[in-house]
Parts: structure tokens; sequence; C-alpha cells
């Protein structure tokens, strides 16, 4: 607030640019993105950093294409156990179908929920990160 008591007009998050994961040994991370999740990640940076780049139209203006991109970083130093904790939910158009094809892979489904609006799931990668798949209803 500024003095008087007049609220401030401020500005808003309008988006997500980019999610960003840092790892121990980002190539084989990368490469279980894309063996499981079917993600063709590029490689960048002489292999320190893989990514691709999710375009899509904008809300209220369709002739403009705006983009979130997925990235997983080689990190610097040992991450270890004290890594901090995020989640990235990811979109699945069959989630029932989807789980199915990661079990036969061997990933463990930690727990699974429905709800009025979606259907969840939650799996770890391998280098801990917990994951949250969502089916919209």
């Amino acid at each position: 607030m500024t003095s008087g008591g007049n609220p401030e007009k401020r500005i808003s998050v309008d988006g997500i640019g980019g999610v960003f994961i840092y790892a121990d040994n980002a190539k084989a991370l990368s490469l279980w993105y894309a063996q499981h999740f079917g993600l063709q990640l590029e490689t960048y940076e002489d292999g320190k950093i893989f990514g691709i780049e999710f375009k899509h139209r904008r809300l209220g203006d369709s002739s403009q294409i705006e983009s979130v991109v997925f990235s997983i970083n080689q990190s610097k130093t040992h991450l270890g156990e004290k890594r901090q904790e995020a989640m990235v939910n990811y979109r699945v158009r069959d989630l029932p179908a989807f789980l199915t094809q990661l079990k036969a892979d061997g990933i463990e489904i930690e727990k699974t929920e429905d709800f009025d609006y979606g259907r969840f799931a939650w799996i770890r990668d391998p280098e801990g990160n917990q994951i949250e798949l969502y089916q919209p209803l």
C-alpha cells in the first residue's frame, strides 16, 4: 500500500515460462523422460542441458504463439538427499493406459486418486523427483 491508504497497482505473473530440473546426471535423466514420457529433448551447452519447448496459442489472441520450456540441467554440485522438493504436474490424455505402460516399464505408481475435476497419479523419476500425472475430465 502507498501512504494514504490507496492500494498500489501491482504487476502479476501471467504464465509459466519454464520448468527447470537440476540433476546429478542430466543425460541419464533426460533419456528416462524421453523413454517413459515420449519427450524429444534437444541437447544444449555441450550436453549439460536437455530441453523441449511446448508451444501454444495465447488465450485471447490466438495469432500469438507462446511457449513453456521444460529443461533438465546438469547440477554443478552433487544434489544428494537434501535437494529442495518440487513437483511438476504433467497432463496425459489416458491416465489408466499411461500407468499400465509405466508399470510394464517397472516404474512404481505411488498413489492414484480420482476427483470430480480429474484423475491423478504420483510417481518418482530416477533422481527422486516427485511427478504428478493428471488427466482432466
